[in-house]
């Protein structure tokens, strides 16, 4: 582990899981190099005793592939635990499955190893600058008063990150509940594939296949997005298509009861 505790209060703080020691240790160096404090372990069970006993980092960088515990397993004790540390899987895998599962079980991102550090570098700084992710959040402290105005049925809670519709809360990532807000912010408004990508990639990346192809990967996300409304409410139907150009928040729904 690597952890200059000297200045780690005036810098963002970071924890990596790697069972590669070469890859870990060269990730570590680039990281601290870039103004980070930084812990780094080789496996989920020394990264949760090191979380269990009080640390609380800005990020959590995952590998998929480990023995004994893998990336998602680590993931999930975590959210089990209620620690809602913002988590990026750095990984070799590139199936658009494995990316989907990653977001679908509460990571803010999901990026291949082969990509250049300054990428990830400005991947993990868009999260811990809190672009994307806000604050990190221990889930069993009651929340801050940061509220933002009830809109109908909708109350989001920017300070944990948390979306209420009809009182019960929807079980978004950090993600999506970033793409909500956007989308809530503009109610009544068109919002466009490329906006809402920028939300969750980083503004002007490049995904999928043409100068458009990421339009793909928006719809998936919206697609499980209002599945995790309908599941609370079947009859939700507050995000709608604009065909062609992306989704609205529809402006109707603020005057809507509970």
């Amino acid at each position: 582990m690597s952890l200059n505790d000297a200045d780690a209060a005036d810098r963002r703080r970071v924890v990596v899981v790697d069972d590669d020691p070469l890859f870990l240790s060269t990730l570590t160096l680039n990281l601290e190099d870039a103004g980070f404090a930084v812990a780094a372990f080789t496996g989920g069970g020394a990264t949760l005793d090191h979380l269990n006993a009080g640390a609380r980092p800005d990020a959590i960088i995952l590998d998929w592939h480990m023995p004994e515990m893998d990336g998602l397993e680590l993931l999930q004790r975590l959210r089990a635990q209620g620690l809602a540390v913002p988590a990026i899987f750095l990984t070799s895998l590139n199936q658009p499955i494995y990316e989907e599962l990653a977001l679908d079980r509460g990571a803010v991102d999901f990026v291949e190893k082969s990509r250049s550090f300054s990428i990830i570098l400005k991947r993990l700084r868009l999260i811990t600058d809190g672009a994307k992710s806000g604050a990190p959040v221990v889930a069993d402290k009651a929340p801050a008063a940061d509220v933002a105005p009830q809109t109908g049925p909708l109350e989001l809670r920017t300070d944990s990150c948390r979306a209420l519709w009809l009182g019960n809360e929807v079980p978004l990532t950090l993600t999506e509940f970033h793409v909500v807000a956007l989308l809530v912010g503009k109610t009544g408004g068109d919002v466009s594939y490329r906006e809402i990508y920028d939300v969750v990639r980083g503004e002007g990346f490049i995904a999928g296949i043409g100068s458009e192809g990421y339009r793909s990967n928006v719809r998936t996300m919206v697609k499980r997005i209002r599945q995790k409304f309908r599941d609370l409410d079947p009859a939700f139907d507050a995000l709608e298509n604009y065909p062609g150009f992306g989704y609205r928040w529809r402006a109707d729904r603020e005057s809507d009861g509970a």
